[in-house]
């Protein structure tokens, strides 16, 4: 059987062999009649071979072409964690502790490194932020908040109700000449008996959570220290931070002054995941540092220029944005003052003195009549202000005053259109016959101390917050005439005490319109202040990056950094489900 199967085995291959032999001779014999004797004739087919060679050429790329084309319709650009962002500010850093930024660089750092009690949110209304709840009573006497459990410190403690009242404490606490201290003025703070915090006011107000935009200090850091010397503190150097980003080195630049804060994006923000890798506040001396600073791209971008400053802004990688801001930059004529206690005198100053051409310093900004904004209430009945006067104002100064004018002094501080505008104020003033001292001073505590505190002026020129919700009584309430308070003319009318309180109080649009359009008329009349501008922000940016939403609405300029956490530097692309 064996045998058998070897014999046919054999057979098999011989006949194999034998088929593949002819196969390869009928190949070469194939290969060689139908190609290598055809080759002559390749000079007659030539066109018809060019054509197919064309058709080939052309098909490869086309699928090449679909596959990129393809490739693309399902990929974009997407904005990636990491990189720095760099925003350059003016103004000195003295103290890291928000309870004391007045510059805008020590506000900028104020805002990026600490939770407040309540934000501003995307639309500029004020909504919890430490807080958990904020609820009122009907009556809008009494506030009552609780607070989340989920926020940290940088060192990790959780921020607790007892962090809140000890912050609270020390705003309230005279000793201590915080920047916030006028939002709790006559405000008694208490804790609750289901641990809540209670605020009694002693009158009704119906948008109190927008005074408690207030950043919160760690009890167990500063618990121990003296509130008179806070400030002090080594915590204002290097500070435990509960905000988007924490404190992370300060750098020096001794030849020009300069310095920049390096901050870390902070992990432990419960406010929601920040994109950027870190955030860098370059400060700078003056606004013309900015632009060489901007022109280099040796920083992101700024908010501290005009947009007027576009043609000195060559880089072409600069784009600028204008954001209205619910601000306003008065003279306030301190009616405190000797020389300018008599509503008369000043009533015919401010007739005298040029607002057109103010308006003309201040480019790119709105034109300011009154102390509410038409952005905030539409009101019916606006009180006539008289119109620029040289001459008439001249001689009813005389008349009031007599030949012999005093010397008035005016204060104002180094920012933005603010020292150009004073010293145009000052030289109609000195048309009038007055005698003008002029002081510009940083804005800082030693200015919030000296100057606006001891209302160490006879007239002040200053940009202050209007805020969301229409409420002139911080600016013109007789309680807040005060070394604490925000009344920086010392305006006192029992009249319009009423009229402002009523406003502040109602709920209800058109009565609160009758009360203020009522308020303003006092207002004009006893000319406690002379509205110049509405001031925008400016802001300057580099194309390749992502800052604030232009859908952002703006209360303050610091408002921009309410969507940060989206902000971003760094790019890559990612492919879309089809």
């Amino acid at each position: 059987m064996k045998k058998t199967l070897k014999k046919r085995g054999q057979k098999f291959l011989r006949k194999f062999s034998k088929a593949s032999i002819q196969a390869s001779e009928d190949s070469k014999e194939h290969i060689k009649e139908n190609f290598f004797e055809r080759l002559s004739h390749i000079a007659d087919i030539r066109l018809l071979i060019l054509e197919w060679g064309l058709l080939i050429v052309a098909l490869i790329l086309l699928a090449v072409t679909q596959a990129f084309w393809f490739g693309d319709s399902f990929a974009q650009d997407a904005w990636t964690s990491g990189g720095t962002y760099t925003e350059a500010v003016t103004g000195e850093v003295n103290s890291m502790n928000p309870l004391f930024a007045t510059t805008n660089s020590e506000k900028v750092l104020s805002r990026l490194m600490f939770a407040r009690i309540v934000t501003i949110d995307y639309s500029g209304h004020p909504k919890p932020e430490i807080a958990k709840t904020v609820n009122a009573s009907e009556d809008g006497k009494v506030w009552t908040i609780t607070i989340r459990d989920d926020y940290k410190w940088s060192d990790g403690e959780p921020i607790t109700r007892e962090d809140v009242l000890f912050t609270l404490g020390l705003v309230k606490n005279p000793a201590v000449n915080t920047a916030y201290d006028a939002n709790l003025a006559n405000i008694k703070v208490t804790e609750g008996e289901n641990g809540e915090i209670v605020f009694t006011l002693p009158t009704s107000y119906a948008d109190f959570i927008s005074a408690l935009t207030i950043p919160v200090l760690p009890k167990h850091i500063l618990g121990d220290s003296d509130p008179k010397t806070l400030i002090e503190h080594s915590f204002s150097n290097a500070p435990i931070c509960s905000g988007p980003f924490t404190f992370n080195a300060l750098q020096g630049n001794t030849l020009s002054n300069e310095k920049t804060f390096f901050l870390s994006r902070n992990e432990s923000y419960a406010g929601g995941r920040v994109l950027l890798g870190s955030f860098a506040v370059r400060t700078f001396a003056d606004r013309k540092d900015i632009i060489d600073a901007l022109n280099s791209n040796t920083v992101t971008a700024s908010a501290e220029l005009s947009g007027s400053d576009l043609d000195k802004v060559g880089n072409k990688q600069m784009l600028l944005k204008n954001s209205s801001l619910n601000s306003g930059a008065f003279i306030f004529f301190n009616t405190g003052s000797e020389n300018l206690k008599s509503a008369s005198v000043r009533s015919a100053i401010r007739q005298g003195i040029n607002i057109a051409e103010l308006r003309e310093i201040a480019r790119d900004t709105e034109p300011l009549d009154y102390p509410i904004l038409k952005s905030q209430l539409k009101l019916s009945n606006y009180p006539a202000i008289p119109e620029f006067n040289l001459d008439e104002a001249r001689s009813k100064i005389n008349e009031l005053v007599g030949e012999e004018k005093p010397t008035l002094e005016i204060a104002t501080v180094n920012d933005g259109f603010l020292p150009e505008i004073t010293d145009q104020i000052a030289k109609d003033l000195e048309a009038l016959g007055y005698g003008v001292n002029v002081s510009k001073y940083e804005e800082n505590q030693e200015f919030i101390s000296n100057i606006l505190s001891k209302r160490s002026y006879d007239i002040l020129v200053y940009e202050v917050e209007l805020g969301a919700d229409p409420d002139p009584l911080p600016y013109y309430h007789s309680s807040q005439a005060s070394s604490s308070g925000l009344n920086l003319s010392n305006y006192r009318n029992a009249m319009a005490d009423d009229l402002l309180l009523a406003g502040r109080e109602t709920l209800d649009e058109t009565l609160r319109i009758k009360k203020y359009e009522s308020f303003l008329e006092y207002w004009v009349s006893g000319a406690p202040a002379i509205g110049i501008y509405q001031p925008n922000l400016s802001y300057y940016y580099n194309k390749n990056v992502r800052t604030f939403s232009n859908d952002l609405r703006l209360v303050t300029a610091l408002d921009r950094f309410a969507d940060v956490e989206d902000w971003a530097v760094n790019k890559t692309t990612k492919n879309k489900t089809p």
